[in-house]
């Protein structure tokens, strides 16, 4: 059974999808139990896992957050796209498979979270470059987790950095960000545009503020 806390999760993103915004795929009874069936499945995956933030928050509100930014900001309510999103870190970070994956919930969730899967028997500089080159080969509902992924995630440092960040080290990651979400356009407008908003903001450390793009790299968006 899903603990307190993924209840309320789950709970609070379902909730999001107000009955006047869902369309008819998403108001099946059957689409909705397997949806369920997912996040149930992924919280049990990392039920031990927490965000590098300071409040170290359960992990996975990190896949049903985007999820819900794919659902409510980009507008997109395809079921397996959905499902990718929430299953998107299930094999990197935890003793998932492929082959579980395509058996619980078919080949195409399956594929989805393939082509978002880092490889971690390469390097952390060479994975990077590897994200931004398959970005652009990468299926549509699998650019469409990426995105919502990105936009989560820059969202997040924004709001809480790691305390082992600095602010050479945030600034960088919202470069590489960028580059990966530039391979990404012409996906979803809505997604592209929260990413652009994100890409133009600020934040403070230690008292002061600083552009999360430093002024050159923001320009050449």
């Amino acid at each position: 059974p899903l603990h307190r806390t993924h209840q309320l999760h789950m709970a609070s993103w379902v909730s999001a999808l107000r009955p006047g915004e869902v369309p008819s795929q998403m108001q099946d009874e059957h689409s909705l139990a397997t949806l369920l069936r997912t996040v149930d499945f992924a919280a049990h995956k990392h039920r031990a896992q927490r965000r590098k933030d300071p409040a170290q928050t359960p992990y996975i509100q990190h896949p049903v957050g985007v999820a819900s930014l794919i659902a409510n900001v980009g507008g997109v309510n395809d079921l397996a796209v959905l499902q990718a999103a929430i299953l998107h870190d299930t094999v990197e970070d935890t003793d998932t498979t492929f082959d579980e994956l395509e058996e619980k919930f078919g080949n195409v969730v399956a594929d989805y979270v393939r082509h978002v899967t880092d490889d971690k028997k390469l390097s952390k500089v060479e994975r990077k470059k590897k994200q931004i080159e398959h970005a652009l080969v990468s299926p549509q509902g699998a650019k469409l987790v990426k995105l919502a992924d990105k936009l989560y995630n820059l969202r997040d440092l924004l709001a809480s950095m790691p305390k082992s960040w600095t602010v050479d080290r945030l600034q960088g990651y919202f470069v590489w960000s960028a580059a990966v979400v530039d391979n990404l356009r012409g996906t979803n407008a809505s997604l592209e545009k929260a990413l652009d908003d994100t890409f133009a903001a600020h934040f403070t450390y230690e008292g002061k503020t600083y552009p999360a793009m430093p002024a050159g790299d923001r320009d050449a968006l």
